[in-house]
């Protein structure tokens, strides 16, 4: 599998535009990886996690044919994850040459949303197709068979982890989420991982098992439970996303802290393969 990180900032983006903090006013002095744009990947050029209000300047960036992608998983919907007016552009009339439908995965509200959207637009709903999910219900998407496992994140909306299978190949994408429910600590139990991609937002703040997301500390305990409960497949990446100004820490200061851990540190338009 292919994984393409088009975004990799929490809601806020990196820099803040609107903030004169010294860690923002760095990231822009050097500009780089320390430039990140809200989080969402792209897995085999046809499967997106999260559509965020960035998609369209990260398709820019990175040369993407947007028209590729067949299915969206969405996670929640804080704006940072969920634009649906976005879709508009690829409807007809809008774009010409699509003839397959657009999937669209999650939960019930991220589903309401983009109804009322389109529906606020005056469109029909013939070019997409929506899809609930129920946590750990396994669905067939395309080549991959994908599990919404439970997060903890926003208490007034239940936001998902996907676990995503394909080709013999796996990859958990961890985030909106502080420590994983045990719940969903119970259903990896009995999986292996080949990528896992977590949370990091909120630097390093002491506290190993917070809730709402992640800190340094908590990724570093995730690994140590994912070792512990031999749920990494030999040569299995943990890749952190999701960062934070308010975090304080820079691409280098992270990439400095977690590589004695072997843990990788995403940045905008970074591409992995399995």
């Amino acid at each position: 599998m292919k994984v393409h990180f088009l975004g990799t900032a929490a809601a806020e983006g990196f820099p803040n535009v609107y903030c004169h903090c010294q860690t923002c006013q760095t990231a822009r002095e050097r500009g780089g990886r320390d430039i990140r744009t809200r989080c969402s990947v792209i897995v085999d050029d046809v499967l997106k996690v999260d559509h965020g209000p960035d998609s369209y300047m990260q398709a820019l960036r990175d040369d993407i044919d947007m028209s590729l992608i067949q299915d969206i998983l969405m996670t929640h919907t804080h704006f940072d994850h969920l634009c649906p007016g976005d879709i508009i552009s690829r409807m007809k009339g809008y774009a010409h040459g699509i003839e397959t439908p657009l999937n669209i995965y999650g939960n019930e509200l991220a589903l309401y949303q983009y109804r009322t959207a389109l529906l606020e637009e005056g469109e029909e709903d013939e070019q997409n197709q929506f899809h609930r999910l129920k946590p750990f219900q396994t669905v067939q998407i395309g080549e991959a068979s994908v599990t919404p496992l439970y997060a903890d994140h926003d208490q007034n909306e239940m936001c998902l982890l996907y676990f995503i299978e394909k080709k013999g190949k796996s990859i958990l994408y961890g985030h909106d989420t502080g420590w994983f429910p045990e719940e969903t600590w119970t259903w990896l139990e009995t999986k292996k991982i080949d990528m896992a991609i977590l949370d990091c937002t909120t630097g390093q703040t002491g506290h190993k098992r917070g809730r709402g997301h992640m800190s340094v500390e908590t990724v570093i305990e995730v690994h140590k439970m994912f070792q512990e409960k031999n749920i990494l497949n030999e040569n299995a990446r943990i890749v952190v996303t999701h960062f934070s100004h308010n975090g304080r820490l820079l691409h280098d200061d992270l990439e400095a802290i977690f590589k004695p851990y072997g843990v990788e540190v995403a940045y905008d338009g970074m591409v992995l393969n399995l």
